[in-house]
Formats: structure tokens, C-alpha cells, sequence
């Protein structure tokens, strides 16, 4: 259910049971605090559900606040479009009432204060989740100015967003040619924003470690070896991608090691 606010807001969020699809939990204008650093590596975040229609599971948890049903258990939570519809979801566990109040959204919404376990929902990510939702990813190099930190949160949603902005797109096929430009890649991460945007366009993942970009080069997930793969400013990028990486009994730098993947998987890498 999608209900417009006073000035035209749909709501960004909805909750459903990880145990029942069906058991919908309602949606939310906002959930502040979703996107905020850990209390600890692997602490509950205090999330507050704004504008809230609470139904089904969660809805038999908001009168017992302080007791042992104000835990509605395990959900998904889904990041929704202007439309209403699904971009990418966030499992959540153990999702527990701590607080309800009236919401200024509107009659009959509730303002409900959770504690809840996620590691995925990384700080800054929504930024990227609030592009796309305007429509405004939509051209190259969105991500050239971010900070070292804000950079693993945009793969984190080039990965979670990945079904819902490809729709179901083939493989590019075989023989293909795609371009990163080295003078923007100054870690591990700047060069899976670039190989994921060379590949899948703006905002396009295409691996987020060595071991996602090993499978990715397997097919599914955009491109179809062999192809050719130019990479501009590439004495820029070895310099800047000089760490030593352990494999096997022998350590190479990190910019070796992506040429002997992709070399392994059948891509021509051509440096310029």
C-alpha cells in the first residue's frame, strides 16, 4: 500500500517477514539511522521508522513495547522507488519495538524506534539508493569525487541494485571492447567502480573484491569472454595499485594480479 504525504512524499521503505512472504509489514517514509556506522563490528542499530503503516507481524509486536513480543523477528527491508517498486532490500534480523508515537506524516501513521541487526546497510549508501531512486544515475563518473569510505558504500549498492537496474539485460557478447580510465583509480575500490561502470554502465557492478571479480569474469553478470579490455592511464593505476597481495607461495602487487585474473578468464588487457 503507497500513500502520498501532505506534500507529495511516497514512502522509500517497506518491511516484509523473512518467514512469510506474505506477511507484509508495512511501509516508510523513512528509516533514520538505517544507514549509520555500527556501535560496534557487528552491533544493533537503532533504527526509527517514520510515517509508518504497521501491519501484519510487526503491527502485533507495536502494543507490547518492553515486552517479549515487541520482537516482530527476522525481515527484509526493500528501498522502493518513486513507483513503489523494489530496487534492493536489506535483510534485517531480529527487529524489535522499542518505541511508538504519533507521526507528523499523516492520520493514523505511527513513528516506530527499532533495534535491529544489519551489516549490509553500509554508512553513506544511501546517497546512492536516493540517485537512483530520482532517476539521476544516469551518466559517468558520479563517483570519481567520492571519499575512500563512500566508495565501498556505492559497490555495496551497485551490487544490491544490480536486478533491479539491469531488468534482466543479457550478457554483452563475446568479443567486446570496454575502457577504464587509470587516472581515476587510486585503490582496490576506485577500480571496481570503474570496471563495474566500464561494463554495466553508470552505477554498474562488476565485482567488489578479487573473488567477485574472478566470478564475474565467469559470465552472468554483464560481459561475455573474451573481450578487450582497454585501460587508459595505466602506469597511473600501477603505481597506485602497488600493494602486495599473497598467492600461493609468492606475493605480487595487486595491479599484477588483475592482469593474471583477467588473463586467466580470457580478456585481452591492453594498457595504454
Amino acid at each position: 500500500m503507497r500513500i502520498a504525504g501532505q506534500d507529495g512524499e511516497r514512502q522509500k521503505y517497506a518491511l516484509t517477514s523473512d518467514e512469510d512472504d506474505n506477511d507484509f509489514w508495512g511501509p516508510a517514509y523513512e528509516a533514520e539511522g538505517l544507514f549509520t556506522p555500527l556501535p560496534d563490528e557487528k552491533g544493533a542499530r537503532r533504527v526509527r521508522l517514520t510515517g509508518l503503516l504497521p501491519q501484519g507481524g510487526l503491527l502485533k509486536s507495536v502494543g507490547h513495547v518492553g515486552s517479549r513480543r515487541a520482537l516482530a523477528g527476522n525481515a527484509w527491508i526493500n528501498l522502493l522507488d518513486g513507483d513503489g517498486v523494489t530496487m534492493g532490500s536489506y535483510f534485517v534480523g531480529q527487529v524489535t519495538v522499542v518505541d511508538v508515537e504519533p507521526s507528523a506524516r499523516g492520520a493514523g501513521l505511527v513513528d516506530v524506534t527499532v533495534t535491529l541487526w544489519c551489516e549490509d546497510a553500509l554508512p553513506g549508501a544511501d546517497a546512492a539508493w536516493d540517485l537512483i531512486r530520482a532517476g539521476q544515475l544516469d551518466h559517468t563518473g558520479t563517483w570519481h569525487d567520492l571519499a575512500s569510505e563512500d566508495r565501498r558504500a556505492w559497490l555495496s549498492v551497485a551490487l544490491w541494485s544490480r536486478g533491479y537496474r539491469q531488468q534482466g539485460r543479457p550478457d554483452a557478447p563475446t568479443g567486446q571492447v570496454f575502457t577504464i580510465d587509470g587516472q581515476f583509480i587510486v585503490d582496490e575500490d576506485s577500480f571496481y567502480c570503474a570496471i563495474g561502470e566500464a561494463i554495466n554502465g553508470p552505477g554498474g557492478y562488476f565485482g567488489w573484491n578479487l573473488d567477485a571479480l574472478d566470478d564475474c569474469l565467469i559470465g552472468g553478470w554483464g560481459a561475455s569472454t573474451p573481450f578487450t579490455l582497454l585501460w587508459g592511464s595505466s602506469a597511473q593505476a600501477r603505481a597506485r595499485l602497488a600493494e602486495r597481495v599473497p598467492v600461493g607461495d609468492r606475493d605480487v602487487s595487486l595491479f599484477d594480479l588483475l592482469l593474471e585474473i583477467f588473463e586467466g578468464r580470457g580478456v585481452s588487457v591492453v594498457l595504454r
